[in-house]
């Protein structure tokens, strides 16, 4: 006689029977939650109470020994009537102005190139032009410092091989401070910006490409028209990235020329960082609530500047 077969059913009362920890939802909320926990804490902790520390630091004289005195808006009103914050704010719209955009369109016209021109050495030219990205901020300043040096510096010693007079001490004069130390930086994030753009450009149609070719388009009018258009919107992410950090990072010129001569190179963020850990002398001690002011001021213009970037430069990615 063949045994009956019981049915692998389960009923709503051995639902309500079952105990908590064997319920399917239950285990995924109880994974989620695990899962997310180490990475929200880590943001809790180091990023968002860090921050909502210093808009309470912000309202205190503080130099970080003595007991903190609350004086409100103090550190505000001295902020707008600080003449290196808005000398070094100049010199941050400079290089926004400057390096993000050519930074973007180097990686551009290397990203193509290197994706839509069969050269032998491309496989050699994506490791080469990744290698600055590979290094650190240090290493990359001290690496610069070096080019720069007006006695023994490489740029100094290559103008001299064309008969000019190169005695400039490019990171100690006013005048050529501030655009030298951004060559660095785009040098420094070119390449990796053209893999991301490599990426984006592989994923492109190649027929498209023909057919421009076939109606006679030129490299360049490839690149504008059709490459540039089909990508916009991870061109539109690279540069909302680029000028956060411009915005934010000091630390190659901190190594480079600590915003100096006479403060041509000096950046918000700099000048923050000094303000608050800066060499201490007699007459001057840290003012981390001083500086907290002036990190509330930076993250409003970071606001500011990614309102002004969606409404000048919308996402219209072309679809194909």
């Amino acid at each position: 006689m063949l045994a009956k077969v019981k049915k692998l059913t389960t009923t709503p009362k051995d639902i309500y029977e079952m105990p908590w920890y064997k319920n399917a939802k239950i285990q995924k909320r109880l994974f989620l939650a695990l899962a997310l926990i180490p990475s929200f804490g880590g943001y809790l902790l180091f990023v968002l109470y860090p921050n909502i520390l210093s808009v309470y630091y912000s309202f205190l004289n503080w130099d970080g020994m003595s007991e903190p005195i609350f004086v409100g808006l103090h550190n505000y009103k001295i902020l707008f009537t600080d003449q290196f914050v808005w000398r070094a704010m100049r010199h941050n719209m400079i290089v926004m102005l400057v390096v993000p955009p050519l930074t973007v369109f180097i990686s551009l016209v290397l990203a193509y190139l290197i994706t839509n021109k069969n050269y032998r050495e491309n496989k050699f030219h994506e490791v080469i032009f990744f290698i600055p990205n590979v290094l650190s901020s240090v290493v990359v300043a001290l690496l610069w410092r070096f080019i720069y040096d007006g006695d023994y510096g490489l740029l100094n010693g290559f103008l001299r091989l064309f008969g000019l007079k190169a005695e400039t001490y490019w990171l100690g004069d006013e005048k050529t401070a501030l655009a030298a130390v951004m060559v660095p930086m785009i040098w420094a994030a070119v390449g990796f910006y053209i893999i991301i753009y490599m990426n984006a450009m592989k994923s492109i149609p190649p027929s498209l490409y023909e057919s421009a070719t076939l109606d006679g388009a030129s490299s360049m009018t490839i690149l504008f028209k059709i490459t540039i258009p089909l990508i916009w919107g991870v061109v539109r992410v690279t540069l909302l990235l680029m000028m956060i950090g411009s915005l934010k990072g000091f630390e190659t010129i901190l190594i480079l020329t600590n915003g100096g001569p006479a403060g041509s190179t000096d950046l918000i963020g700099l000048y923050m960082y000094n303000t608050a850990f800066g060499k201490v002398t007699n007459s001057q001690f840290h003012q981390y609530g001083y500086a907290s002011a002036i990190g509330m001021f930076l993250f409003v213009i970071l606001i500011i500047s990614k309102a002004l970037m969606d409404k000048y430069l919308p996402n219209d990615e072309v679809q194909f």
